[in-house]
């Protein structure tokens, strides 16, 4: 019961970002969707991250196994490349 807030408000919202991030393709270097699809990404880490450090207080810990660090590092992950690339 305890991880159904955590996806709600941690979760969907970075992976929406991280999608949103993903589908801006700008087409030139001055581009300002480049700054958008930057900060989107930023915005999904920024999720994870709280969602990580959630995840690992002791009350989420002992409910919650391991696999509940698997999902948003994913994502952080992604995000944080497409970050760097774009």
């Amino acid at each position: 019961m305890l991880g159904l807030p955590l996806v709600l408000f941690c979760y969907l919202p970075a992976a929406y970002f991280c999608y949103g991030a993903l589908v801006l393709q700008p087409d030139f270097p001055d581009d300002r969707m480049r700054d958008d699809a930057r900060l989107m990404a930023g915005i999904g880490v920024g999720l994870c991250f709280v969602g990580l450090l959630l995840t690992a207080v002791p009350v989420f810990h002992r409910t919650l196994g391991r696999w509940w660090y698997a999902g948003p590092f994913l994502l952080a992950t992604l995000a944080f490349l497409r970050w760097q690339t774009v």
